[in-house]
């Protein structure tokens, strides 16, 4: 290498150096900011903190109970809403258990003062309230701090009575440790209206194992240690049915706390900081509370009129459904599910097992879901099959198939056969002569719809695919879904025509009059609504908005179609024209020509253990009014009514009436007219 060569290679050498010590200069110059910021934060932010962690002490956050929002009607009726009221805790500043089997000082003087507390329940609490002894008062301390830490004060007794506030306000100094917090209990309209609806409140600790809580559980833990308010406490009520449970986050809003100071024990050291809770919003809905309370009666005298007609087949009916869902918007008017009870009964959070053993049928909205309604083993469910109510949907795929025309003419001779030995025959056998497909709905033949329909399917596709086809026509028109209605825990039906133990031409043959599918009284009024507006699959809406506390609107919700089918308008005016079944004396008088479907759906029931089957009659009926500018449909079921028109469309034709008083059919209420002309 000659000597140029060696100068630059060491000029090389000397840059590398001097990168390295740049590079090594500036991490220690890093270093020091960052420990400069660092000492700068700790004597200026968390100085007063760690000062008190070397005196061993700290905080804690103790979320107090949320304040739950208001969930209105239509009206702006208060249908749930929390009340102020008062409930009494107590702190723990020391040792209250025992030492070697012998109860401490502490322990004896809880004990004493766990007496005298319940003495003072009983001379000045409310009669009607649950006692509340000296021993349940010694449990719920946890003395043994085996379910709380020693800063979390123990809640003694929610909602006390005016005369219990005044005396431990008055006496504070003889109870050690002792507070009276303003909190607020869940009430519910007096009146019993939309009860399974509206929903109801159960304790977390018995809740938090729900998908729903979990969930959140998860979510706010994350940010939990920022904002104490959005933990759940184990006493706190929480939605656990309904719009209470289907809004909860919103309803809910944010816990208020208490930052208590503790020592190195986590017991307290001395009073906390109270941070007030952030009352939670408010749910304003489409129910109307007239026309709810009149659905409700409609259904109510209907069964006590139904199970003493004198007619065998009605003379055991017990429940009834019914669902008011507006056209064009999706928005749910009335929803009853009868019997009802009154939700009063969980204000603690909870109800006692003789409470329950008398609910246990009722507090369930068969509008939406699936449950037996008596201890009996297979009674009728909520959910029923559909009967003739079908029977538009059926024509209406038949044309859209090509099986059928517009013109067809079918020769009804009161029955239809299929298969080796499958038969069908009409209600009570009638014999029809030749139909039209607007003859076969307005009639109601059983035979047309299985030897048209069912049977054309299977020709046509065969037994599989046949299958498929009429399973997704029923999904568009929501039988077998989920309608999106704004509830939790939604039936999806029971969709029989898949059960492969029948061939699938038997299941295409019953399925075409309705005797395959049990659906529930919310699927099949919005299935009312599609044959209404032409194929329109509306989101049911029971919120309309959500507003805070201030009365801010913070979302609206608008009308949503989930899915559309559109079929020939020609075939959808034959339909909608053909919705003419004689429903006798039930609409005499009604000022608006309506469409509607009756159906009368059998099914198998074994009355008790061990007692052979009996086939009991369901009442179905479905309509929409006004037939050329739709405004309301309207879905009825009642479980062994008998016939749809005798059981189930006098309870429609009250609702159409009740809508038309404070809405109007025609766009003007009629109550609103009635006014001004007095």
């Amino acid at each position: 290498m000659n000597r140029y060569e060696q100068d630059e290679e060491n000029i090389k050498i000397e840059r590398r150096r001097t990168f390295r010590m740049n590079i090594s200069f500036f991490a220690v110059f890093t270093l020091f900011c960052v420990l400069i910021v660092r000492l700068a934060f700790i004597q200026f932010v968390e100085g007063e903190e760690l000062a008190n962690l070397e005196r061993g002490e700290n905080k804690r956050a103790v979320p107090m109970m949320p304040i739950r929002g208001t969930i209105f009607d239509s009206t702006h009726t208060p249908l749930a809403y929390s009340e102020p009221s008062h409930s009494l805790y107590i702190s723990l500043y020391e040792n209250y258990g025992m030492s070697n089997g012998i109860p401490t000082a502490g322990r004896i003087e809880m004990n004493l003062m766990a007496e005298k507390i319940a003495d003072i329940f009983t001379k000045y609490g409310d009669k009607d309230a649950p006692e509340v002894t000296a021993g349940q008062i010694i449990e719920g301390l946890d003395l043994n701090y085996s379910k709380f830490g020693g800063y979390v004060p123990r809640l003694i007794k929610s909602n006390l009575s005016d005369k219990e506030v005044a005396y431990f306000l008055q006496n504070k100094d003889q109870f050690k440790g002792i507070q009276i917090i303003e909190e607020t209990v869940r009430k519910y309209h007096k009146d019993t209206l939309a009860t399974q609806t509206v929903g109801y409140l159960f304790k977390y600790k018995g809740a938090k194992d729900d998908p729903f809580y979990k969930k959140i559980s998860e979510q706010n833990s994350e940010v939990g240690l920022e904002n104490p308010g959005l933990f759940y406490q184990e006493n706190e009520n929480v939605g656990f049915g309904g719009l209470e449970l289907q809004y909860q986050e919103e309803l809910r809003g944010e816990s208020g706390y208490q930052l208590i100071p503790v020592d190195m024990r986590n017991m307290p050291t001395g009073p906390g900081e109270l941070v007030p809770p952030k009352k939670g919003n408010d749910l304003y809905t489409n129910l109307h509370k007239d026309v709810q309370r009149i659905t409700e009666q409609a259904i109510t005298d209907q069964i006590k009129a139904l199970r003493t007609s004198g007619r065998k087949e009605s003379r055991n009916a017990k429940t009834g459904y019914a669902v008011a869902m507006e056209v064009d918007t999706g928005n749910i008017i009335a929803m009853a599910s009868m019997p009802d009870y009154d939700t009063n009964v969980w204000e603690s959070g909870g109800v006692s097992p003789k409470v329950y053993d008398e609910i246990k049928n009722v507090y369930q909205n068969g509008t939406i879901r699936s449950f037996f309604p008596t201890d009996q083993t297979n009674t009728p469910e909520s959910v029923v099959l559909l009967g003739s109510t079908i029977k538009p949907l059926s024509v209406l795929i038949g044309l859209e198939e090509g099986l059928i025309s517009p013109s067809s003419v079918y020769t009804d001779r009161g029955y239809a056969e299929f298969g080796r030995d499958g038969r069908v025959g009409n209600s009570g056998g009638a014999v029809m002569g030749r139909l039209t497909p607007r003859e076969a709905i307005r009639r109601s033949s059983n035979a047309f719809m299985v030897d048209l329909i069912g049977e054309g399917l299977w020709n046509r596709y065969g037994s599989s695919k046949a299958i498929d086809i009429w399973d997704e026509y029923m999904k568009k028109f929501g039988l077998g879904v989920e309608t999106g209605v704004d509830l939790p825990n939604e039936y999806r039906g029971y969709i029989e025509y898949k059960n492969e133990k029948e061939t699938a031409l038997s299941r295409l043959a019953f399925a075409s009059f309705g005797q395959q599918g049990k659906y529930t009284t919310m699927q099949l009024a919005q299935y009312a609504a599609m044959l209404a507006n032409k194929g329109k699959r509306m989101e049911p809406h029971l919120v309309s908005e959500i507003r805070d506390s201030e009365g801010n609107v913070i979302r609206k919700i608008e009308p949503k179609v989930l899915n559309e089918v559109k079929f020939n308008d020609a075939h959808w005016d034959l339909v909608r024209s053909a919705m003419a079944t004689n429903v006798g004396t039930s609409f005499d008088g009604f000022p608006y020509d309506f469409a509607r479907k009756t159906g009368t759906s059998q099914q198998k029931i074994y009355p008790g253990k061990g007692q052979a089957a009996v086939t009991v009659d369901n009442g179905v009926f479905i309509a929409f009014a006004p037939r050329e500018n739709p405004k309301l449909a309207v879905a009825v079921m009642i479980p062994e009514g008998g016939f749809g028109s005798v059981s189930a469309a006098p309870i429609a034709r009250k609702i159409f009436d009740a809508y038309d008083m404070y809405y109007g059919l025609d766009g003007t209420p009629k109550k609103q007219k009635a006014n001004k002309e007095k």
